[in-house]
């Protein structure tokens, strides 16, 4: 039987446990119409593309999850959901970036603007900060296809939970999205559902955006070359070797000197990506100790390699539609992630698998900005009654076309 145990205080707080797996939950934060207009503004994002139509709550939420081995963890989340809307929501399962540090307020890289984008217009949005991330201790296996999947799915559980207590209702309409490692997670919370949770959850459409799918063959040719974010592979080491055991004794010692006793210290969730690349080599290979340099490149059943195949995600066929969405001269994670996915996924039956190229000159930061729209017009067609998913309205598709290409 299912219990819940409920601890009710004068306070917004409450705390349940329950085969939902949730902890506990807060509301922390609101933000009015008026607040969301300015900020609209702000970033020169047109009402018309983007409307404001709710007020917004905030909840920030604790909840079980688990590793492979089964050993059971907390993660944390938030679930923004529009004030005076509590019933047919569409549901937004969202993915962040790449980060390397704990979250000390509600946001990561800025995307708190793309949950806003999407709860405002009446979806109900729900980030995972993956398992050491967010408000949560431990490690963070970054980039590791199953951990990010299981979380992403059991923070869904737990906000049935929320849903029973604040009287909100969702519809039959489940969307996942993310961007750059998000990316990734979305195609890993996609997968899960259909391969293990198909019978609980049915995702409606996903659109992944700038992922790198394919770990073990495009992106790891930025291994051994000049690359504007080389804490990539001591970030993927770290967790890995948690996971996979890459190597036995001094792990450290994967590094060659000074990286080896450098790297340690700047991995302890306190400092940020930029200041982690300020300390590596251009070129991430050059970090490593050449015994395992040479292991990596002539052993393909090498530990490491394993696992970066293991952590593929291009090499499956979903049922549900997919969007994806790149830019062609993103310098972090490459075009080819998503071309060959969506090769791939079409040659093996895969049905309504779209390529979007959302420009030839960004940035792997400036194409987040015009990926996130094109996911939104792809979401809402289906809301619209499209049953296989559109490009969204040709009108705003024209009017972002012609303001991303004035800005090339």
């Amino acid at each position: 039987m299912k219990a819940i145990l409920l601890f009710l205080s004068l306070s917004i707080f409450s705390l349940s446990f329950s085969q939902g797996k949730l902890i506990k939950y807060e509301k922390v934060d609101s933000f009015s119409k008026k607040e969301l207009k300015a900020e609209w503004k702000n970033m020169g994002l047109p009402q018309f593309i983007s409307p404001v139509k709710y007020n917004i709550d905030l909840y920030e939420l604790y909840y079980y999850t688990s590793l492979p081995n089964g050993k059971k963890v907390i993660a944390t989340g938030l679930y923004y959901v529009p004030k005076e809307k509590k019933s047919n929501l569409p549901l937004l399962q969202y993915n962040h970036g790449t980060t390397t540090k704990n979250r000390k307020g509600y946001d990561y890289n800025g995307e708190s603007s793309v949950c806003k984008i999407f709860a405002t217009d009446g979806y109900a949005v729900a980030w995972q900060d993956y398992i050491g991330l967010g408000k949560a201790d431990g490690f963070h296996p970054y980039q590791h296809a199953e951990t990010e999947g299981q979380s992403g799915v059991d923070l869904l559980k737990a906000i049935r939970e929320i849903n029973k207590d604040l009287g909100i209702y969702w519809n039959n309409k489940l969307f996942i999205s993310g961007y750059s490692q998000g990316g990734h997670a979305t195609m890993a919370v996609h997968k899960m559902i259909e391969e293990k949770y198909n019978t609980v959850f049915k995702v409606t459409a996903s659109s992944p955006m700038s992922g790198a799918y394919d770990m073990s063959g495009v992106q790891s040719k930025v291994m051994d070359i000049e690359y504007t974010q080389p804490h990539y592979l001591p970030y993927l080491l770290y967790g890995y070797q948690e996971l996979y055991n890459i190597i036995e004794g001094r792990f450290e010692d994967i590094f060659q000197s000074p990286y080896d006793s450098i790297i340690p210290l700047y991995f302890d969730k306190q400092h940020g990506v930029s200041e982690i690349n300020s300390i590596l080599p251009l070129i991430p290979i050059d970090m490593i100790n050449p015994k395992y340099a040479h292991i990596y490149k002539t052993d393909s059943n090498f530990v490491f390699n394993i696992a970066l195949r293991e952590n593929n995600l291009h090499d499956w066929v979903p049922k549900a539609p997919v969007q994806f969405c790149f830019c062609e001269s993103d310098e972090e994670v490459l075009a080819e992630n998503s071309i060959v996915a969506y090769n791939y996924m079409t040659s093996h039956g895969a049905k309504n698998i779209t390529l979007r190229n959302v420009g030839n000159t960004f940035t792997h930061r400036s194409c987040a900005d015009y990926t996130v729209i094109y996911s939104k017009l792809y979401f809402d067609s289906f809301i619209n009654g499209h049953k296989n998913g559109s490009k969204g309205s040709a009108f705003k598709n024209m009017i972002i076309s012609l303001v991303s290409k004035a800005k090339k």
